[in-house]
């Protein structure tokens, strides 16, 4: 009889101990389904070696297809009163589906749960966990080394946000959404076609239910298998690197679903959330709250988080809903939250836990950022937590986006009554590190689509969202675009059906594919864009006060002296003619870009290619300029010179 080898799988008692810790950041090359390969020449058997950490069951068994799902044929042993069970099963192989029949010591809980650190699972609406290798040859080198230039915060950034199972589908079959492998075929091409530097991806960790959009995560170390394999995944993020396209995962440590097989009460008690449903019971989505205070559990996430940065190459995470993990009190009424040590409503557990996060994260991949989806005015968010900050790259600017939409969706002759929406974010831009976003949450739930948002009629709609979208490439920091939205998508967003793609048929939605086209080219080719977005030296008011005609004008600033670009925004129906504008160097301004060009579905009203700055003094500048505004638009000049 062969021997079973199980030593490149064992725990050490390193391990043990940085587990215990909380600082164990690879659990993933431990715990889970490992398979060993047989080696004659020692006499070992094939199989895989599994590890379950469950410090309250009484047995634990792994069961599976390779045992006709026998609950007690597949014992696991404690590992010296660690809580990790663990054990080699001969014959075992990739592809075989198993869980763990967890016999509690308390309640009499006998679960079946699917392995929290497995790499594969079940197609859905299956639950099982599935044995599968991460073996994958890489062909993205030159793209890795030179990443670190590419998510600077001095670089332009544009990023292509999108929900993989309805970006595209196959009618012909079903209306299914395409995979992972024909997805590779598509994506690169049309994202670097249209300007994008970057993907974002809605969570592609494994989730039960579809409609959750990902946001409910049972697999934290497991892709869906909705659309292929891990290598099936691999491969898309690597053509989207051979582009020259970076890749950001959505990654969700605030809660996860209460399904059966997932991780809650998972050995009988409650191993992974908090008891008290006042701490460990998320109100909006009925969901699990991580107990961020248990080390074993930091440990589980800070391993998650680096799993996909190692073995998937992401190059960024975006970490949704860190507002409701800093607030104990987050969308709960009074007595229906418990205070911290000093009687406030911070979670003192949860910010120790995203510094670490964010202290691990760039401490192993200094090339790579970090977002986060935090909505309140929660200070330092995106500074260094030697500072007390929470040690994040990048924050979405929500209160930018629900000021901006809220103006645009104002009839213009009321919107000098609300200047003060466009003007107000320059009060708070460089207090953090900055993305402007239009995600997927501004074009559900009954919200409609960012077009059909926009006031008037369909010319005016139109004129409004390439208004919105050059508003936003002008402003400093990264921009954010949700599938969609680049062609005018008239109906609001459903995961259930493509994209309307047929609408880049016709000229006012290619038009405005052009648009943003155009917009990334520019953003991405004018170093006065980018170079300075986080720093106020990057941005200058020329005239915030024209309220009664609802036109802004500022400057965005490179670091040579004369790296500038002017945006002047008219947000009136009314085109105006000879407008004054304050210019900070005399001689040639060239029009670079302009929403009204017939190009993209304007009424064609511009500058003639640009105009001369005169030598009279405007708004605190020595020179003027003398510009044509068309209705609802926004025009970029640069300085030339001569």
């Amino acid at each position: 009889m062969k021997k079973t080898d199980t030593s490149a799988q064992s725990l050490t008692d390193q391990d043990l101990y940085l587990f215990n810790e909380g600082n164990h950041v690879r659990l993933y090359e431990k715990f889970g389904a490992h398979q060993v390969a047989a080696d004659p020449l020692r006499g070992t058997a094939e199989g895989t070696h599994f590890a379950v950490w469950a410090p309250n069951a009484a047995a634990v068994y792994v069961m599976g297809d390779f045992n006709g799902w026998n609950k007690t044929g597949a014992a696991l042993k404690e590992r010296a009163r660690s809580g990790i069970w663990e054990g080699f099963i001969p014959g075992v192989k990739k592809g075989h589906n198993y869980k763990y029949h967890i016999v509690s010591k308390y309640a009499g809980f006998h679960g079946e749960k699917a392995d929290p650190l497995a790499f594969a699972s079940e197609v859905s609406p299956k639950t099982a966990s599935v044995v599968w290798p991460l073996d994958y040859a890489w062909s993205d080198d030159k793209w890795m080394a030179g990443r670190g230039a590419a998510n600077g915060l001095k670089s332009p950034v544009s990023i292509y946000e999108m929900h993989l199972g309805s970006w595209r589908r196959v009618p012909e079959e079903g209306n299914r959404p395409l995979t992972y492998r024909e997805m590779a075929a598509q994506l690169p091409e049309y994202v670097k076609r249209l300007g994008f530097t970057h993907v974002e991806l809605m969570p592609v960790t494994e989730h039960p239910f579809y409609g959750s959009w990902g946001y409910q995560t049972t697999g934290y170390f497991s892709p869906t298998s909705r659309y292929g394999t891990p290598q099936d995944l691999m491969y898309l993020i690597d053509q989207l690197h051979q582009n020259n396209i970076g890749v950001i995962l959505d990654w969700v440590p605030a809660h996860f679903p209460a399904d059966a097989h997932g991780l809650e009460y998972f050995d009988g008690t409650h191993l992974y959330e908090h008891a008290d449903p006042r701490q460990g019971v998320h109100p909006d989505w009925n969901s699990s709250i991580f107990n961020f205070g248990r080390n074993e559990v930091r440990s589980f996430l800070l391993s998650s988080a680096l799993f996909w940065l190692d073995k998937y190459h992401a190059d960024g995470l975006r970490v949704d809903a860190v507002a409701s993990m800093l607030y104990l009190d987050y969308s709960r009424k009074p007595g229906e939250w418990v205070a911290n040590r000093h009687g406030g409503n911070e979670n003192l557990e949860a910010i120790s836990f995203l510094q670490q996060f964010n202290h691990v994260v760039y401490e192993n991949y200094p090339d790579v950022q970090t977002y986060a989806e935090e909505s309140t005015a929660w200070p330092m968010v995106s500074r260094p937590t030697y500072v007390g900050g929470l040690g994040f790259g990048m924050k979405w600017d929500m209160g930018w986006m629900n000021d901006t939409l809220q103006y645009l969706s104002k009839d213009p002759v009321y919107r000098k009554y609300h200047h003060n929406a466009l003007t107000f974010r320059m009060v708070y831009a460089f207090s953090e590190n900055y993305v402007l976003p239009l995600s997927h949450d501004e074009v559900v739930h009954g919200k409609g689509s960012l077009l059909d948002r926009m006031a008037g009629d369909v010319w005016q709609k139109f004129a409004n969202l390439r208004l919105l979208y050059g508003a936003m490439f002008a402003q400093p920091g990264q921009k954010l675009l949700f599938m969609g939205g680049e062609f005018a998508q008239w109906r609001e967003w459903n995961h259930d059906s493509s994209l309307d793609w047929h609408l880049t048929g016709h000229s006012h939605h290619a038009g405005m594919q052009k648009w943003i086209t155009d917009l990334n080219n520019f953003y991405r080719s004018e170093p006065a864009m980018y170079e300075l977005n986080c720093a106020p030296s990057g941005f200058e008011w020329i005239d915030a006060n024209d309220s009664q005609q609802s036109v802004l004008a500022f400057l965005r600033k490179g670091r040579g002296a004369d790296s500038m670009v002017m945006a002047v925004c008219n947000f009136t129906s009314v085109q105006r003619f000879n407008y004054t504008i304050g210019a900070p160097r005399g001689g040639f301004w060239k029009e670079m870009l302009n929403s009204d060009a017939t190009d993209y579905g304007g009424g064609g009203l511009g500058n003639f290619g640009g105009v001369t700055a005169y030598d009279t003094p405007s708004h605190g500048r020595p020179h003027s300029l003398k510009v044509t505004l068309p209705p609802l638009s926004i025009v970029f000049f640069k300085f030339i010179g001569g």
